[in-house]
């Protein structure tokens, strides 16, 4: 990942975007210690439950995605924020897809079936659905039905969802939801903005709750992390909140990384 050479006129920009640097050195720290880490992979894909990770993916068009950071930096820039953020998602996946701790599916928006296949085998992952209509809770409710068979031919137990908008994802962070799926039911990463980051849902929930995580909840406001706790209130089930990350949305939560 190199924001170092994108064609910003505006210099604090500009600087404030090297910030997505960061990201890269959690990578080159890993580099370091990859033997290492290959090994404990090993030991824990013994004892993890194998999980459907759903990454919720936007086309990253011109004009059409990231519409409250293009107006500081430039619709061709907040495309390409998008673009970049994307890749360095995936990336981060297939690396537990590759020890067998997950399997991949991309949810897609902003694009026609034929171009999403296009798009996802472009990225490299070969299971895909359109996201469709209403609100996000819609949207991911919609994608646990369409993965339901996928996940009973597999023996996949629990499903995981994120975003895209996080440059400072790494395997841990995925690794902690898998672990932490072991002994709770919802497992949820808090964002800078009231909403989350990460949803992981338990096979408990899938099959008896399904509705709980998606109702009654505020869609883009700061209460939603809080809806989701609140609907599980009267149900006996634990939850577990990871650590807090920034989303990026705006040239205001790129600041906020300094």
């Amino acid at each position: 990942m190199e924001f170092n050479n994108w064609p910003l006129t505006n210099h604090k920009i500009t600087t404030n975007l090297k910030l997505f640097n960061k990201a890269s050195t959690k990578f080159i720290k890993i580099n370091f210690i990859f033997f290492y880490r290959h090994i404990i992979i090993l030991n824990i894909t013994k004892v993890l439950d194998k999980a459907l990770l759903i990454i919720m993916a936007k086309w990253h068009g011109f004009g059409r995605c990231k519409t409250r950071l293009s107006k500081d930096i430039g619709k061709s820039n907040s495309a390409k924020v998008q673009s970049v953020m994307t890749k360095h998602t995936i990336s981060v996946a297939k690396f537990l897809q590759e020890n067998n701790l997950i399997d991949i599916s991309i949810a897609i928006t902003g694009l026609g079936v034929g171009n999403c296949r296009k798009w996802s085998r472009e990225l490299g992952i070969k299971k895909f659905n359109l996201q469709g209509k209403g609100c996000l809770g819609e949207k991911m409710k919609r994608q646990i039905i369409f993965n339901k068979k996928f996940c009973a031919r597999h023996k996949i137990k629990n499903i995981i969802f994120i975003g895209t908008d996080l440059p400072d994802l790494c395997h841990q962070d995925l690794l902690n939801t898998l672990k932490e799926l072991q002994q709770n039911d919802l497992i949820l990463g808090p964002s800078n903005d009231g909403g989350y980051w990460l949803i992981g849902l338990s096979e408990k929930i899938i099959s008896t709750h399904l509705y709980l995580p998606f109702i009654n909840i505020s869609w883009g406001t700061d209460n939603v992390i809080q809806n989701t706790i609140d609907n599980f209130a009267s149900i006996n089930l634990k939850y577990k909140l990871l650590d807090k990350k920034i989303d990026i949305d705006t040239i205001f939560d790129i600041e906020k990384r300094n």
